[in-house]
């Protein structure tokens, strides 16, 4: 079983990444939600690690920004301590 507080921060870090992507692209919320048609106020949440995002949207969000979804995950979280 996975603790709570590493699934936490890894959707802490997955949000900080899609931030990170979306102002490589100098794009606003609301121009990144225009190109993916998602609400930009959804695109925040997940941004703050306040949702958990869905396959989906995951997909929404790398035709949006335009890059293959595995970019999404390109970031350091140790898995071997995820298990209690």
């Amino acid at each position: 079983m996975i603790k709570d507080t590493n699934k936490v921060n890894f959707q802490l870090l997955f949000g900080k990444r899609i931030k990170e992507l979306r102002k490589i692209r100098n794009l606003s919320l609301r121009e990144l939600s225009q190109r993916c048609n998602l609400d930009y106020s959804d695109i925040a949440k997940y941004e703050k690690g306040e949702v958990n995002v869905q396959l989906s949207t995951i997909y929404e969000l790398a035709k949006g920004l335009q890059i293959s979804p595995k970019e999404f995950f390109d970031f350091e979280f140790d898995s071997q301590t995820d298990y209690v």
